[in-house]
């Protein structure tokens, strides 16, 4: 079996459950990413089975709806968005999901242990109104405790992110905060002030949950409350993966247009 770098395969341990990159390979071990999960990886390569387009299921999208916005003579503004990601190829893809959405979005390139550290200029230059910190993050179990951060690959860093964004911004209706990665420490993310945040049950994450979170508020009026229920249902991995707080959307409306 030949599998080189840049190929696509899945884990023979974990069912195939999950499709995955090649990006490194390094005196026996292959360096994963994944594909549409938030995740990295190592395995050898006997437990590794090529990925074959062919078999390749529909990629999971969403269409998020303006909800009930009456065209006639009203105009909208939906609000600025930030999004601040550790990962460049997740990033480019939230991206266009905000482009095909119509919202205005501003991507931030940062690894994840510098976010905190540079997260504060970004908010005083662009004022945002949503701002989404996220990229790369894992619960090491076999270290134990949950509520340990040492026991996270960046929770820390993230939360640190979060804290600082809120001292920006203490109002939650102000600055809508969307925080956390795979498997992340989500108590303590909402916590620091994060109004929505990975992961309640540890899981893995989808690429887009953050930005599906973030365009749903921002397509809907500031005058309506969220479905909480309904939002997180949209996400891949529902309320496994992402919690918060009921808000109200972000829409702008004006008359006449």
């Amino acid at each position: 079996m030949d599998i080189k770098k840049g190929d696509l395969v899945t884990r023979n341990s974990y069912e195939n459950d999950m499709v995955f990159k090649v990006i490194n390979i390094k005196n026996g071990t292959f360096y994963l990413k994944g594909v549409e999960e938030r995740l990295y990886a190592d395995s050898p390569m006997e437990d590794l089975k090529p990925y074959s387009e062919d078999n390749k299921e529909a990629d999971f999208e969403v269409e998020i709806e303006a909800d009930n916005l009456e065209r006639g003579d009203y105009f909208y503004l939906p609000p600025k968005v930030l999004h601040i990601d550790g990962d460049e190829e997740y990033l480019n893809r939230c991206l266009k999901f905000y482009k095909k959405n119509n919202i205005m979005a501003i991507g931030k390139k940062i690894n994840e242990k510098n976010i905190y550290e540079q997260i504060m200029a970004l908010l005083v230059e662009y004022k945002p109104d949503v701002v989404i910190i996220t990229g790369h993050d894992a619960y090491y179990r076999k270290k134990g405790d949950i509520h340990d951060l040492k026991n996270y690959k960046n929770s820390e860093y993230f939360i640190k992110a979060v804290k600082v964004a809120r001292k920006y911004e203490k109002s939650h209706e102000k600055l809508v905060i969307i925080a956390g990665a795979c498997q992340s420490n989500y108590e303590e993310l909402i916590k620091a002030g994060a109004n929505f945040a990975s992961s309640p049950k540890r899981v893995n994450i989808h690429t887009l949950d953050p930005a599906i979170i973030a365009s749903t508020i921002a397509l809907t009026e500031r005058n309506k409350e969220i479905d909480l229920i309904e939002l997180l249902d949209k996400t891949k991995y529902g309320k496994d993966g992402m919690g918060g707080i009921i808000c109200n959307g972000l829409m702008y409306v004006g008359y006449p247009r």
